[in-house]
């Protein structure tokens, strides 16, 4: 495989992760539990939406090098089946109740900062710009995300059980997060990427500070599911992905 057919596939695993749980965060838009969390979604997840795009825009310029012409960002995103998609197995889950879509974003924020700090270092100047611009917003996800771990964790019984019991089910989609595989482990050699085993000690300190302050347990599970990098996925994002892309699948070529 070249190099540029791995960068390819690593920009479509950082789009489609950020893109998928912007979907995500999306359908909560109407039903958020007051105002204020309605819009902080959206506005978490119009965070994402842009840094997605940012990424497929420069996917498809590594993709012209190396196939005939690269796709718009359009085209990645809604003109792919399921198996194309090589998001994370843990932003396709369902929103559930508000403590399972906290959850999941307070697993993926914390890793997303931690990934972004390291790539914006990356020898690939686009990656590196990238990187820098998306980490800045990163941050306040992160922060948000944590201060809801903890005021459901430390506050009445139910919202206390409620998200302990997200934090467990949601636990065992974490491990793919430092998983590097054929794409991650010659692009971190080549100070492109990220090597995602050295964000782990750092993950597991904060989210373990930031679980002991709301009174929660860590899991200790080990086993771990995986797959989504290499386009094995859960039913959840098939249904997803009718929803997302019914419209210029219907339309083709339609524009605004």
């Amino acid at each position: 495989m070249t190099e540029d057919r791995r960068v390819f596939d690593y920009l479509l695993r950082l789009a489609d992760s950020d893109l998928v749980l912007a979907q995500r965060l999306g359908e909560w838009v109407g039903h958020g539990p007051v105002l204020e969390e309605d819009i902080a979604l959206t506005n978490v997840g119009l965070d994402l939406l842009g840094q997605a795009r940012l990424w497929f825009a420069y996917a498809g310029e590594v993709e012209a090098r190396f196939a005939e012409a690269g796709r718009s960002e359009d085209a990645l995103a809604f003109l792919r089946d399921s198996g194309e998609f090589r998001n994370l197995l843990l932003v396709e889950q369902p929103n559930g109740n508000y403590a399972d879509t906290m959850a999941r974003q307070f697993y993926f924020d914390v890793w997303h900062q931690l990934l972004l700090v390291k790539l914006a270092h990356s020898r690939d100047p686009r990656i590196a710009e990238i990187a820098v611009k998306a980490e800045k917003e990163v941050v306040y996800h992160a922060e948000r995300s944590a201060d809801w771990i903890i005021r459901l964790g430390d506050g009445t019984d139910e919202s206390h059980a409620r998200i302990q019991a997200a934090i467990d089910d949601l636990w065992m989609y974490t491990g793919e997060m430092f998983d590097p595989d054929e794409i991650d482990t010659p692009l971190a050699e080549e100070g492109i990427g990220c090597d995602l085993r050295a964000l782990e000690p750092a993950w597991r300190e904060a989210v373990g500070s930031v679980l002991d302050e709301a009174t929660l347990t860590l899991p200790g599970g080990t086993w771990m599911q995986r797959g989504g990098k290499k386009g094995v996925h859960t039913e959840h994002l098939g249904h997803m992905l009718a929803t997302m892309q019914w419209l210029p699948r219907t339309y083709r070529g339609a524009e605004w």
